[in-house]
């Protein structure tokens, strides 16, 4: 009897006529995924372990081109440099959103729509063509803040000619650039929190500060969770903007690892080599997220 009662309810399965439709939906994504993310991501982890090359016969040479990576100075510094840009970015990027959701989500003073469009119109836009326009404005000879300071008597300043100030300069593009599309989805967080616990909260003798730290915060912990992944995910595999602006210069400033996976892998021909430094790049994106899902605590929300 007791064994009984210990027993857990099985879960019903259905039978093969009640999943088939589900499945059927579910095929043409997992051919998708399975072609151009799985079996890319195999052959990828093969090469690592070859010195290949477009012209020449693949060879294996096991972990050597993992080995070279540890004694790579190049390689070493588009690390850390892609450490700087995507801390600095994500960070940003996630303080900035919230801050824009919290003044633009209520819809209560007029033009907040036409703010939100604004904010969220850049996000639309071609990372090549934001390089672009964001180059001729940070220039250092044609640029147009250059002209306006010497203008004024001033002398121009070099926002990607110098060494710091180019990495600042590319932050803050991509901070314009992506900052309104993840106001959209804190807008969408807020609103789904219930406005009756801020009214209990005012009603209990509770501030707008205690309102945002004991309900907000807690509540939009998995949509800053959300936008944490995703602007990391878009921070290390930034690529058009940064070649556009600054080509990884001055020197190698602003140089990432993809910058390099690129010139390694179609302008030195090491396919190879640059397999391996993409498998790298793969396991620093997972180690930075499980970070972030530790700090969040798994973005599990308190509704207490």
């Amino acid at each position: 009897m007791q064994n009984t009662l210990n027993k857990k309810p099985r879960r019903p399965r259905g039978n093969f006529h009640q999943i088939r439709t589900p499945l059927l939906f579910l095929l043409p994504n997992t051919i998708i995924f399975v072609v151009f993310i799985i079996i890319p991501a195999i052959q990828g982890l093969r090469m690592s372990a070859m010195d290949w090359g477009i012209f020449t016969t693949p060879r294996f040479i096991g972990l050597r081109n993992f080995e070279r990576l540890l004694r790579d100075r190049v390689f070493w510094i588009t690390v850390k440099n892609t450490l700087v840009y995507s801390a600095a970015t994500v960070a940003l990027l996630t303080l900035v959103a919230l801050g824009l959701a919290m003044l633009l989500h209520k819809n209560e003073r007029p033009g907040e729509k036409a703010l939100r469009s604004a904010f969220y119109v850049p996000s639309l836009l071609s990372m090549i063509t934001v390089g672009i326009a964001w180059r001729f404005i940070l220039g250092d000879e044609m640029g147009i803040i250059n002209y306006l300071l010497r203008s004024w008597g001033m002398d121009g300043v070099r926002w990607l000619t110098d060494a710091n100030l180019a990495m600042v300069s590319v932050i803050f593009v991509s901070l314009w650039a992506q900052a309104g599309y993840y106001m959209v989805i804190m807008i969408s967080g807020l609103q789904a929190i219930p406005r009756e616990l801020y009214e209990a909260a005012r009603i209990d003798g509770a501030g707008r500060a205690q309102g945002f730290w004991h309900i907000t915060l807690p509540l939009l912990k998995s949509t800053v969770l959300v936008v944490m992944v995703l602007s990391t995910i878009s921070a290390f595999k930034a690529y058009e903007l940064i070649t556009v602006m600054t080509n990884g210069g001055p020197g190698y400033a602003t140089k990432l690892i993809v910058q390099q996976v690129y010139q390694v892998a179609f302008m030195e021909d090491r396919l190879g080599y640059a397999s391996a430094m993409s498998i790298a790049l793969m396991l620093i994106i997972g180690l930075f997220t499980l970070v972030q899902f530790k700090l969040s605590g798994g973005g599990e929300q308190d509704y207490e």
